[in-house]
């Protein structure tokens, strides 16, 4: 059983607040992705709980027992880092083994953690190499293999793949999260790449300016981004977005391109300006739409991004398929169902009422 709970965790630097007051949960077996900007404050969350950094505030909670002001060796917490930190003049069984040395385990008992850890990730050919010797993929799987045989109750990943070219990205995602699974090893991942987010989360911490702005499941945060933030940072390309005013009974706005249009139910924002969000593969083409003026094609095989201007220079993305024919314009509609509506002050979402 491994839960980690924050209350209230609060990071302070030079006067600036980092981080502001964080409350979360992660369960027993959980895998937690944590997303955003750079300076957004995810990296400082991680040494947080990792015992790197202490908190200006708030309390860490690991399996019912406060481990705030606990030494990073003392926590039960292992941590798998961006340049994988592995010591250059050991040898992957010396650098796997180095940490249980270090808690006075057996040798009987390093050897059999380390060559089952070996075994699970597939590295046992290169026990006897050292670090130089190996591709990044390989380090990174020995990185984790260190990890793994301490047996902790909590993982932490601080953007393990950044090093990696885009194709072993793909291929070492999966593997993470198999591992994972099959291990069922309560972890708490960071990454700037949304597309390892959604694809590795079971829940996704969307951070920004040191605040959760929203934590969901992958496709809650897609399907119903909490604000205006959320909806421009997940999905790529990003949601278009047009500014307007709602009219009628609220179930209709009213655009700043000109068009009118319904709304999926009725809306209230205190101001009546707001802010319709579409994403790119919604968008409709429709002879008696709105005009697009075309600026840029990008072709990518199957499919193709259209990047264009509305008529009051709203930049505006649409996903087509790659056949389509070139022209210097468009016709587009916005289709009610697939609209999302933001109050334009606040940002945040509104939910229709009726």
């Amino acid at each position: 059983m491994a839960v980690l709970e924050l209350h209230g965790l609060r990071k302070e630097f030079a006067g600036q607040t980092i981080l502001h007051g964080l409350d979360l949960r992660l369960d027993d077996g959980e895998m937690l992705v944590i997303v955003g900007a750079s300076g957004c404050g995810k990296s400082t969350l991680l040494r947080l709980i990792a015992g790197l950094e202490l908190p200006s505030g708030g309390q860490i909670m690991l399996d019912g027992a406060q481990i705030t002001e606990r030494d990073p060796a003392a926590r039960d917490i292992a941590m798998v880092f961006q340049n994988y930190a592995l010591y250059p003049h050991m040898s992957v069984f010396q650098n796997m083994a180095y940490g249980l040395k270090l808690r006075h385990q057996s040798k009987e008992e390093i050897n059999r953690r380390v060559t089952e850890a070996a075994e699970l990730l597939g590295i046992t050919p290169l026990l006897a190499r050292k670090p130089r010797e190996l591709s990044g993929g390989q380090r990174q799987r020995v990185a984790m293999g260190r990890a793994i045989v301490r047996e902790p109750k909590l993982f932490l990943f601080d953007e393990p793949l950044s090093n990696l070219d885009a194709r072993l990205r793909v291929q070492m995602r999966g593997e993470i999260r198999r591992l994972q699974q099959r291990l069922g090893i309560t972890s708490l991942y960071v990454t700037h790449d949304q597309v390892e987010a959604m694809t590795m989360a079971d829940r996704l911490i969307v951070m920004h300016q040191g605040v959760a702005a929203q934590i969901a499941t992958p496709m809650e945060v897609f399907a119903r981004p909490a604000n205006i933030y959320v909806a421009g940072f997940i999905g790529a390309p990003s949601m278009n977005f047009c500014t307007g005013r709602l009219v009628g009974a609220g179930d209709e706005a009213a655009l700043g391109f000109g068009a009118q249009v319904r709304l999926p139910g009725r809306f209230i924002s205190a101001s009546g300006n707001v802010t319709i969000g579409v994403r790119p593969e919604h968008l409709m083409l429709d002879p008696a739409g709105s005009p697009m003026t075309i600026d840029l094609i990008e072709p990518l095989g199957s499919e193709c991004l259209v990047h264009g201007k509305l008529a009051d220079d709203t930049a505006i993305t649409m996903r087509l398929p790659g056949d389509r024919p070139a022209h210097d314009h468009l016709t587009i509609s916005l289709p009610p169902s697939h609209l999302h509506v933001f109050d334009t002050e606040s940002g945040v979402r509104l939910e229709a009422i009726s």
